[in-house]
């Protein structure tokens, strides 16, 4: 009986052993990965202002970014716009029934935080996907092997067109993006609702800190999308299915990397601009 408990004890003493291992390995992994993000992220500023790309480079990626994301993007943001009002009326009218405030207090939010946020999340799916999977082809491919043995960097050719192309598109169809999730607000508070024009489309609740908090958020997560997903491709190994794990990986990690800069951003344009 003593024996069994001995062994049944060991047991117990190797499987801790093997998880805090592998917990470990996992912390030691994402320190790893944040090292090389960090070296990328500043090689890429490097070469935004010293590298020699090639010419057109950058109105091709912005092409690729904004014009074939504009109305997956539109028609998401629009439906979603009509969810939020719908809702935020019917709870509306069960405590107060006054609409006076839910055209400005949606603005706000738009404005602030929503069509940032969301519209990012959304251009990560694709934009973010895009990426890594034509990175990650190029590395299994060996072609950017062939960039490095011609003494071109990779980062200089591939991440850095489209890191300007995606500070500038994100934030345009940002803007665009949550006018359609406004105006289609607007529809539904109409028809459900029957809020006026002029109360809806008041500004009153909008200043300086929320533009500037939007467009900070615009620029930011534009600037990670592409460096994110960049990394997850030049990180592909394996072949095809090393492609797919990179186009998997770097969806994941871009938003969880908007998730969090939402959260910093937010907490400093609170401290910057107390509501």
């Amino acid at each position: 009986m003593g024996e069994q408990v001995e062994h049944a004890r060991i047991a117990d003493q190797g499987v801790i052993h093997a998880e805090v291992y592998d917990l470990g390995a996992q912390a030691l992994s994402l320190v790893g990965a944040g090292r090389g993000l960090y070296s990328l992220f500043v090689r890429t500023l490097y070469y935004t202002f010293r590298g020699r790309r090639e010419k057109g480079a950058v109105a091709a990626e912005m092409f690729e970014i904004g014009n074939r994301s504009l109305f997956f993007l539109c028609v998401t943001m629009g439906c979603i716009g009509m969810i939020m009002v719908y809702q935020s009326g019917l709870q509306t009218q069960r405590i107060v029934p006054d609409f006076s405030l839910l055209g400005p207090t949606y603005l706000e939010l738009l404005v602030r935080d929503f069509a940032a946020s969301i519209g990012a999340l959304m251009l990560s799916t694709r934009v973010g996907a895009g990426i890594a999977a034509e990175i990650g082809s190029m590395v299994v491919t060996e072609q950017v092997d062939a960039l490095r043995m011609s003494a071109a960097d990779p980062v200089d050719f591939l991440i850095v067109p489209k890191f300007l192309a995606s500070l500038v598109m994100t934030t345009v169809l940002i803007v665009i993006a949550g006018t359609i999730a406004f105006l289609t607000g607007f529809a539904t508070a109409r028809i459900f609702f029957d809020v006026s024009a002029d109360a809806y489309f008041s500004m009153q609740l909008i200043d300086a800190g929320d533009v500037i908090t939007g467009a900070t958020k615009c620029i930011a997560y534009g600037g990670a999308i592409p460096v994110v997903s960049g990394y997850c491709g030049l990180s592909t190994h394996g072949g095809s299915e090393g492609v797919g794990w990179a186009t998997t990986r770097a969806v994941v990690n871009c938003s969880l990397t908007i998730i969090i800069m939402n959260f910093f951003i937010s907490g400093a344009s609170l401290m910057i601009f107390p509501t």
